[in-house]
């Protein structure tokens, strides 16, 4: 295909493709899947070789967010059966951390429900980092907070944090739709905060809410002006008891075609698959592996994923290798730019808060995004409730995590 030889082109330029040729993308047949696949394959391995960057997620704070995030499993009025528990200490959440370096988790990313930290909670996150950073060496660490105030990211670098995640979710447009709490400018804010703070900058969406193609590409577009090291693509994970607990608009199919219009995109960024790959991607999982350089290695934060070893049983049969701690993750260019400004390791950064009431690893969503209607949608006999499983194991039980 024309288009696809062009977006490779492109991609190896590191040249942004126009919006008709990135909805096209959006728009394949699934008699063309894999010479889409393929296409973005070859500007994955362009920037990233056969590399996989595992991160790990420590669930400082669950449940009783005062934000009305409409497909997050810990809003304000959530009836979502989920952990809820306050902040984890600093050896428990280091505890937690550790499992996951085990597992071979390069990063660990520390998510705390609410609507931003206050300057204690700064202060306690602060010890939370440094503590995790004296008992598992060269580890990084990403904080996913919420809205940050003047400072306060400031005072997160200061501590030992090397990056810092707040998604956009999706497009401008239909964001007042999916949340009424706070804006989406609120959260362009928060990104800015942490990228002029000198923090790796971590920005992702979340699909899957009834979106249409064009929510999406303004979404990703709006994030490649945003320039974060890290973009994040969770699907909507649609938990009992929020009110897109009945949103099941993906595919398979449809999951590889936005990760593949997100790398044409954001070429050189660190791509990473997040929640929800479990659920909508399923046994095509490792086809998303030539599309996406990173993954989260175990459970998310209300909801379980599937067993660790699966996933590195997964990378290594699909031909990849997991990317080990002292290999830099981001191309040179950027990793200069990054060491320039005096961003820690600038290896990348972290997943999606999205769940937990600022944007979440579960794979949650924005919402029903304008009530556009998705341009495909899954039968409803295609639904798989059972592939919902709420978490009950690691941080905040007394039970081993997954890692």
């Amino acid at each position: 295909m024309d288009l696809l030889n062009t977006l490779v082109d492109k991609g190896l330029r590191r040249e942004l493709p126009t919006r008709e040729e990135a909805l096209a993308v959006l728009a394949t047949s699934d008699d063309e899947l894999l010479d889409v696949v393929a296409a973005a394959g070859k500007v994955r391995r362009q920037w990233f070789g056969r590399r996989v960057k595992l991160n790990y997620l420590v669930n400082l704070k669950s449940g009783l967010c005062p934000e009305d995030c409409s497909y997050c499993s810990q809003r304000l009025g959530s009836k979502a059966d989920i952990l809820k528990y306050t902040w984890l200490k600093p050896d428990e959440a280091s505890k937690a951390a550790a499992a996951g370096v085990a597992g071979g988790a390069k990063r660990v990313c520390l998510v705390a429900s609410g609507r931003g930290p206050t300057d204690r909670d700064i202060a306690r996150v602060s010890e939370t980092i440094e503590t995790i950073k004296e008992q598992n060496e060269g580890v990084e660490v990403c904080a996913c907070l919420g809205l940050l105030s003047d400072g306060q990211a400031e005072r997160l670098r200061a501590a030992g944090a090397d990056a810092y995640n707040h998604n956009l979710n999706t497009s401008e447009g239909t964001y007042g739709d999916i949340t009424t709490t706070h804006t989406y400018q609120d959260r362009v804010d928060t990104v800015t905060k942490a990228h002029d703070a000198g923090l790796s900058a971590c920005s992702g969406l979340i699909a899957g809410m009834g979106e249409s193609d064009e929510d999406l590409v303004d979404v990703v577009f709006a994030l490649r002006d945003l320039d974060p090291d890290s973009v994040p693509v969770n699907f909507l994970i649609p938990f009992e008891g929020t009110p897109l607990g009945k949103e099941w608009n993906l595919t398979p199919q449809r999951c590889l075609r936005i990760l593949a219009m997100t790398r044409f995109v954001c070429p050189d960024v660190e791509v990473r698959l997040a929640g929800g790959r479990e659920v909508h991607l399923r046994s095509m999982q490792p086809l998303a592996l030539h599309l996406v350089n990173s993954i989260f290695l175990g459970d998310y934060l209300t909801s379980e994923g599937q067993a660790g070893q699966a996933d590195l049983d997964m990378i290594a049969d699909a031909g990849f290798e997991v990317e080990g701690a002292g290999t830099t993750t981001l191309p040179k260019h950027r990793a200069d730019a990054i060491a320039a400004a005096g961003c820690g390791s600038g290896a990348g950064a972290c997943g999606s808060h999205e769940e937990s009431g600022c944007g979440s690893h579960e794979g949650g969503g924005c919402g029903p995004c304008g009530g556009h209607a998705a341009p495909e949608q899954a039968p409803a006999d295609q639904a798989r409730t059972d592939l919902v499983a709420v978490r009950r194991r690691g941080a905040g039980t007394d039970l081993a995590p997954n890692a």
